[in-house]
């Protein structure tokens, strides 16, 4: 079978096993069918939710791990199945402890193995000056997947009930994402990755960083910090995008996570893109900039449109981060222990995944507003700006010490 071929059948199972991972992306209809029907406190609906996002993002490292030593295809097969049996055990036995066990932990684990191994599976297959590219598509499946899940389970709850809704879903998507799992293979060891003719906007990185090399280097804690700040920057105005809204007169319901699923996708497809020809560093602030703006004068907004543009711009940077950041780590410390690597890197995702909107929720139970949590988005996504800006590629000088370029 021809190599570019092989290679982006890695891309599309990727993008395919991301796509069924977006059942996270349900749980907002789930809790709201929660409370209704099972009677379910507000806390109840939310903690499986809470404890998916911070086992996605714990599990990030030793999936990595995993996936550079026992192989990308294992860890998503397991990944996968994961996720299916914790929406199938939801499904016999619906109570709050039961799906905060099944979804919370089981569910969000899987998750975590299967994302782990999609991106650094595909983006081994192409050379340096795809790479932005390679990554914008694989993590656009899991962006996107807003647009189809939450109608899906929409359907699914109004059809057949919360316990058959949540019994197809896991069958369903145990079945695809395995599936689509045997599918992520390695390159051939002579057709390793090598710079082209398009590699001079992006570091071609002929060393292979371990976890421990990486850690040593400035670059990795710029690149946790970036992450971690326009994540929580993102998410502190993103989860709470329909009450924002809201407080206009507007109710867009679906038709704004739809909005904001598309922002997200394109931000990681089109920064992934443009990084190839422009450079990471240089799409980071093109795109973190504007959102540090859009974010300071969002409390002075009344328009819903205006509003509904300005959460558009947030949200492209957020996705925008999700494909530069894994790219970005590739380039500067390489693809062997890819999965490694950039699992310690995403820790910094997980840092604002997880206190983002939890911080905005507060500040506004505190102040009556959102002001609060405009201000300090807007200076998160600032500090994430001028990061971009300070960072170079780690260079190796005579002497084998590091230094910034």
């Amino acid at each position: 079978m021809n190599s570019s071929y092989r290679g982006w059948l890695v891309v599309l199972a990727g993008f395919g096993i991301n796509l069924t991972l977006g059942i996270l992306y349900t749980w907002s209809v789930f809790a709201k069918e929660l409370t209704e029907k099972l009677q379910w406190t507000n806390t109840e609906a939310t903690l499986p939710y809470t404890l998916a996002i911070a086992m996605f993002a714990l599990l990030m490292w030793p999936a990595g791990r995993m996936q550079d030593r026992y192989g990308a295809r294992i860890v998503a097969t397991v990944g996968g199945a994961l996720c299916g049996i914790g929406l199938i055990i939801a499904s016999l036995y619906p109570s709050p402890t039961m799906v905060m066990l099944s979804f919370g932990i089981l569910t969000g684990s899987g998750i975590g193995l299967a994302y782990a191994a999609a991106t650094p599976a595909a983006i081994k297959w192409f050379p340096p000056e795809k790479k932005g590219l390679i990554t914008g598509i694989v993590v656009t499946g899991f962006g996107g997947a807003a647009v189809y899940a939450s109608p899906l389970a929409s359907y699914l709850l109004n059809t057949y009930g919360i316990q058959q809704s949540f019994l197809i879903l896991g069958i369903a998507f145990t079945v695809v994402s395995v599936l689509l799992a045997q599918f992520l293979v390695p390159p051939p060891a002579q057709e390793s990755t090598s710079p082209g003719a398009g590699a001079s906007a992006v570091t071609a990185q002929a060393r292979q960083y371990s976890v421990s090399e990486m850690t040593r280097t400035p670059q990795f804690y710029y690149l946790w910090f970036i992450f971690a700040c326009i994540a929580m920057s993102g998410l502190m105005v993103i989860g709470h995008a329909a009450k924002i809204m809201s407080l206009s007169g507007a109710n867009w319901g679906f038709i704004l996570v739809a909005i904001l699923a598309i922002a997200n996708a394109g931000g990681r497809l089109m920064s992934g893109a443009l990084s190839d020809k422009l450079g990471r560093t240089k799409t980071m602030t093109f795109v973190f900039a504007p959102a540090a703006i859009v974010l300071g004068v969002l409390n002075f907004l009344d328009s819903p449109y205006m509003i509904a543009a300005a959460l558009i711009v947030v949200g492209f940077a957020y996705g925008a981060s999700i494909a530069l950041v894994p790219a970005t780590t590739a380039d500067y410390y390489g693809t062997k222990n890819l999965g490694t690597n950039y699992g310690v890197v995403f820790t910094g995702w997980g840092v604002g995944g997880v206190f983002g909107p939890m911080l905005a929720g507060y500040m506004v139970d505190s102040t009556g507003t959102y002001t609060v949590a405009y201000i300090v988005a807007a200076a998160l996504a600032a500090v994430a700006t001028v990061l971009s800006i300070m960072l170079k590629a780690p260079v190796e000088e005579p002497s084998g010490k590091k230094a910034l370029a």
